[in-house]
């Protein structure tokens, strides 16, 4: 269990995340992400969750239908070929986003068959299409909801109420996500932060936190989390940037801003190479500070920056 290297290590953890390829895609680009990284003892790995893709057609009337396509892997056989594999800790998303309530039970019924009961819950992001978020049909529309479902089925209980005729392996413990400067839907600080404290009084063992690039922003985040009685973990997540483009693009995505430092660092950069390079001395310098600060474990976002994360690792594992 992942709440072992969080609450009990002798020093901070080390984890990444990987993302299910594109269908028709083997696990090679998985394995050779894992294989660079695992020198540095992750303690756990994420495997992230996509919600289906509305495509557009056309039909033989001539009209266009909106068809719903998974076009990668399922979360379950990527965690469960990691951990066969490498017989490390990993940890599915589990999203309300694009889900609903009858497939999360199954992937909660597969999970548990295979041994695996750690997860991160997450509500998602909208759909491309939706200028707000929507839930599928019979889906939930907040993480609270789904943390619901999970501790009803570690209680014995299907989500139509019917009981479990069988003996789980273990309850499942989940995480959640927390914001060190806030949901991009919530309406200021004070809501998001009450709206976390509410998937933490409903079980939520852990947060992991959005990519941030000030640690200041961070601290003062764990600091308003124990004013308002939220004490469990609090891990931060980090990204090494390799290029000047990703400035406008993370702070668009994950709305997160970014000091100007960075962005006067990046933008004198001569090359590529050196743009990279100093992306790793930033993250370093945040990753050591972190460290010095006691915390107890770091989660790396390392999709599209695998060789940026083992630089990383290597200066400060």
């Amino acid at each position: 269990m992942i709440l072992d290297a969080i609450n009990n290590g002798s020093s901070t953890a080390f984890s990444f995340e990987v993302c299910p390829p594109i269908k028709g895609r083997g696990l090679d680009s998985i394995y050779s992400t894992i294989d660079l990284l695992r020198e540095f003892d992750p303690k756990y790995i994420n495997i992230t969750t996509h919600r289906s893709e509305l495509v557009y057609r056309n039909t033989s009337a001539g009209l266009f239908e909106g068809v719903t396509l998974r076009r990668r892997p399922g979360t379950v056989a990527i965690a469960a070929a990691i951990k066969n594999k490498y017989h490390i800790d990993v940890v599915p998303h589990i999203l309300c986003s694009g889900f609903s309530k009858e497939e999360t039970e199954y992937v909660l019924i597969d999970l548990d068959y295979l041994g695996i009961h750690d997860l991160l819950v997450l509500r998602g992001d909208k759909a491309p299409q939706d200028k707000r978020f929507t839930p599928d049909a019979n889906g939930h529309s907040f993480a609270v909801e789904l943390q619901d479902q999970i501790n009803k089925f570690n209680e014995g209980f299907f989500v139509d109420g019917t009981p479990i005729d069988y003996k789980m392996s273990a309850p499942f413990t989940y995480g959640v996500a927390g914001y060190p400067e806030k949901h991009e839907e919530a309406p200021n600080f004070d809501f998001d932060i009450a709206n976390l404290k509410r998937k933490v009084e409903n079980g939520a063992k852990y947060i992991v936190t959005q990519m941030f690039f000030d640690n200041e922003k961070f601290y003062s985040f764990v600091d308003r989390c124990r004013m308002e009685g939220i004490n469990v973990p609090v891990i931060p997540g980090l990204k090494p940037i390799s290029k000047v483009s990703q400035l406008s693009v993370l702070a668009k995505t994950f709305h997160v801003d970014l000091p100007t430092d960075l962005v006067n660092g990046m933008m004198n950069c001569k090359s590529e190479a050196d743009m990279r390079a100093f992306g790793v001395e930033w993250c370093v310098a945040q990753a050591k500070d972190l460290i010095k600060h006691g915390v107890p474990s770091i989660h790396f976002y390392s999709i599209n920056a695998t060789k940026s994360v083992a630089e990383v690792a290597k200066q400060v594992y």
